[in-house]
Parts: C-alpha cells; sequence; structure tokens
C-alpha cells in the first residue's frame, strides 16, 4: 500500500554518516587515552617521590612498591634536627633571599629594557635588540670562568652579589623580549596623550606602561622565581660556607654526610622544597596563563 500522498518519511541515516560519528568516537577514545597515559608518566616522579618521603632509606632504592604498604614519618622528623648542625630553615631563608631578589631585578631592569627598545627611538636599536637575543644562544658555561675570576678578583665570592647582580643588569634577555613583545602591542597613542599633558619618559614608563604589562610582569615574576629557586650550579661555584647554601645545596649535603647516602631524608627535604615554587605557581597562575596568551609566545 503506497503512502498518502504528501506524507513525508523519516530520512535513515545513512551508513557513511555513522562510520563518521564511531570514527570521531574512536579518535576522541584514543585521545584521551594517550592524554591519561601522559598524565602517567608526568606524574609517576611526583608520587614515587611522594612515596619515598614515607619509606625508610633502605626500602627507597631497588624497591618496586610505588607507595609504601606501612609509611613512616621518620624521615620529615629528622629534618627538624637539621643537617650538619644547620636548620633546613636556614637554607629557606637563603633560597627566598636569592629568589626574591632575582625576582625584583629581573622585573625592574628588564622593564626599563624593554621599555627602552619598546617605545624609545634611537641609533641603533634594532642592532642592539638583535644582539640582545642572540645571547640567548650563548651556553652559560662559556661565561662561568670569566664571571667567575672577575667576582674573585672584586672579593664578591661567597657572597649573593654574583647570584644577583646580573639580574639587576637585564642580562636575561629571555624576559627582556617577552616585555618588549607586550610593550609593542600597546597603543601609540597613550604614549601621545601623556607627552600633551607633560608626562616624560619616566612618568609614562611609571603610570602608563608598566600598570598594563601586569600580566607579563608576574608571568616574567613566576619564571625567574622558580629558576632561581632550583638553581643549583650558580651557588655551587659561588657559595662556600654551608650556612650560606641554598636548598639545592642543602639537598647535597644529604649525600655528603659521613660519607653516606640518608635518601629518606633527602627526599622528604624535597617534598618540603617544592612547596614554596607550588604555592607561588598556584597563587598567580591565572596571570601566567593571560601573560603567555598576550605576550607575543603564541603564533
Amino acid at each position: 500500500m503506497s503512502a498518502p500522498t504528501g506524507t513525508v518519511r523519516p530520512a535513515r541515516p545513512s551508513r557513511g554518516g555513522a562510520n563518521a560519528s564511531a570514527r570521531r568516537r574512536a579518535r576522541s577514545v584514543l585521545w584521551h587515552l594517550g592524554a591519561l597515559a601522559l598524565l602517567a608518566v608526568v606524574l609517576y616522579p611526583v608520587v614515587w617521590v611522594l612515596g619515598g618521603s614515607l619509606k625508610p632509606g633502605d626500602e627507597i632504592v631497588g624497591s618496586l612498591e610505588l607507595l609504601p604498604t606501612d609509611p613512616i614519618t621518620d624521615n620529615y622528623e629528622r629534618l627538624a634536627d637539621g643537617i650538619a648542625g644547620i636548620g633546613i630553615e636556614t637554607f629557606f631563608v637563603n633560597s627566598l633571599l636569592v629568589a626574591l631578589g632575582s625576582v625584583a631585578g629581573v622585573l625592574i631592569s628588564c622593564s626599563l629594557a624593554a621599555y627602552a627598545f619598546a617605545r624609545i627611538r634611537f641609533a641603533g636599536r634594532n642592532v642592539l635588540f638583535a644582539l640582545m637575543i642572540g645571547t640567548l644562544l650563548l651556553p652559560v658555561h662559556v661565561l662561568l670562568v670569566p664571571q667567575y675570576v672577575l667576582f674573585q678578583k672584586m672579593e664578591l665570592v661567597n657572597t649573593y652579589v654574583p647570584l644577583l647582580l646580573g639580574k639587576f643588569l637585564a642580562v636575561d634577555a629571555f624576559f627582556v623580549f617577552l616585555m618588549v613583545q607586550f610593550m609593542r602591542n600597546l597603543p601609540r597613542e597613550l604614549d601621545e596623550a601623556a607627552r600633551i599633558d607633560g608626562c616624560g619618559h619616566w612618568r609614562i614608563y611609571w603610570t602608563i606602561v608598566l600598570p598594563l604589562c601586569r600580566p607579563a610582569l608576574i608571568t616574567s615574576a613566576i619564571f625567574s622565581f622558580i629558576w632561581a629557586w632550583n638553581d643549583f650550579l650558580g651557588p655551587l661555584i659561588y657559595l662556600n660556607e654551608p650556612d650560606k647554601y641554598t636548598v639545592s645545596l642543602g639537598l647535597k649535603m644529604f649525600m655528603d654526610q659521613d660519607s653516606l647516602a640518608d635518601y629518606g631524608g633527602m627526599i622528604a627535604m624535597s617534598v618540603a622544597a617544592l612547596l614554596p615554587v607550588l604555592l607561588f605557581f598556584l597563587a598567580f597562575q591565572r596571570y601566567l596563563v593571560e601573560g603567555a596568551a598576550t605576550s607575543g609566545l603564541k603564533g
């Protein structure tokens, strides 16, 4: 019996459309499984460190268990006794001093250099900017010997000056480049309006450019804090006295104490050393994402 005239039969889904939908679901499942596998690889060292900090020292190395079956807190309790007679709070205070000093130096010097490159026209600006970017290709190890000789002649070895002086001289070309890219996106009309009101470069830099560059400044602060906190080579070269050591050198002392390796205490201190960096990052992660998206790092 034929269908009544004017009746529209519902369209059946084509087999090609069903196959395309199945392929999309399969790709989505594979993508999520790959993301979970990558997440497991990334988080494995963190879980291993957390588990190792709750194990006895003789069970850390060679043990196949990721998490302890009988957790202990002895490793953390021993941290209260310090290392070689030095309290661990000394290492944290020293690292905090170096990290915050690095942040202050980077924000002050690099923002000034970036303003000069981005907003001031002067002879040789492009050449100097290219030379500054070229320093990113120079290995830091090439400069270690001449820098050490220089600071030794100035009798500044075993102080924090070699670790902080370069931060106040805008030697970190990465942060200068980051801020330059951000400042170049600011409208030139702001500068012209400020000059009409009688503002000079210093007033424009302080009252107009810096407030608008907050995402780039916070991004630079986060990276400089993390890099200074985790720096091992610089303190190893320039610091000689244990009471001036940073956290990274304090961790090394667990390996040298009585020619034995206290893996439990070292891993427990590693977990404690992660907390300031983690808290600093969590406090400013929103600005980090915003700065990375708006300061020339995107393609």
